[in-house]
């Protein structure tokens, strides 16, 4: 029998409030069990709805929450009662600064995975938050067998190192919880970072009834050709699902096997690289014409 992982998108709406977010959540999560799920996924910042537009600043800060606090170990202790992995999403405190973070539970309810969003939105409001420094992958123990899992949140999708550093450490699924438009080009980048990374991308986004939303959750599996695949050259479709803009817990079934043999003799991912000719991507020594020299990033300082 081949080793599938059934995949829940929780597409739902916030409450307003952070009990209310996790009454729902749990509501949810309850739901993707009855489903089949092995893995669960929210949206963005489930915590407190990513509720940060139009806002004095101090105000949703305030909503911060601790990762070993009530709202995310009681997904914890979810995970464990439900025999299924939980990715919950929150606006993590942090000194200097919220991180946008992600939690991720195996099915014992243990934490295989933290990650905080890298790539900030820092032209508008998450300028206020504090960015991660790292791209983890964790070994998660599913029914189907381990998995290597990573995570990008929203707008991470739109630079291909990030995807690519979690290919390189190991991913095969990578999770992405998003609060934006899913429109074309964004739904692009997904297929893009799925393709050239041989990787399965699941991306939960907010449904339609959330201002500056509109679902168009996905589930990529990375599997661009087959021997019997139905165009030129054996390729398919990557996309599993794509859900509409309603509200709803949407799951896809990911065939590890197919996914591991397909990576086992294809061209993409970590084959054929030069990455000793991609120094300049990381020296920041880049000169001009830089497109927009007005919002280069400073380098993060060397952790201790």
């Amino acid at each position: 029998m081949p080793r599938v992982l059934t995949i829940a998108l929780l597409q739902i709406s916030p409450t307003g409030t952070l009990a209310g977010n996790l009454a729902k959540g749990i509501q949810a999560c309850r739901r993707a069990a009855e489903l089949g799920a092995d893995i669960a996924l929210l949206p963005e910042m489930w915590s407190n709805g990513y509720a940060l537009h139009g806002r004095p600043v101090e105000d949703w800060i305030s909503e911060a929450i601790d990762t070993d606090g009530d709202f995310v170990v009681a997904f914890g202790k979810l995970a464990r009662e439900l025999n299924m992995a939980i990715g919950v999403t929150l606006l993590e405190r942090h000194e200097g600064g919220p991180h946008n973070a992600l939690v991720l539970f195996d099915r014992f309810g243990e934490r295989r995975l933290g990650y905080a969003k890298v790539h900030t939105c820092d032209f508008d409001v998450e300028r206020h938050l504090t960015p991660g420094h790292e791209f983890p992958v964790c070994t998660l123990d599913t029914a189907a067998g381990p998995v290597h899992v990573g995570a990008m949140i929203c707008f991470d999708r739109e630079f291909p190192e990030t995807a690519r550093i979690l290919m390189i450490n190991g991913a095969e699924l990578i999770l992405v919880p998003n609060a934006c438009p899913m429109e074309i080009n964004r739904l692009s980048q997904l297929r893009a970072r799925a393709y050239e990374n041989m990787t399965a991308i699941a991306t939960c986004n907010y449904p339609d009834s959330v201002p500056g939303c509109n679902g168009n959750s996905t589930v990529f599996d990375g599997i661009a050709y087959l021997p019997d695949g139905p165009g030129e050259d054996g390729s398919r479709d990557m996309c599993l699902l794509q859900t509409d803009g309603a509200e709803g817990v949407f799951v896809a079934e990911l065939d590890l096997d197919q996914l591991r043999d397909y990576r086992g003799h294809e061209v993409q991912g970590n084959a054929y690289r030069h990455p000793e000719l991609y120094g300049m991507l990381c020296s920041g020594a880049v000169e001009p014409p830089f497109v927009r020299p007005d919002r280069r990033v400073v380098p993060m300082p060397e952790r201790g």
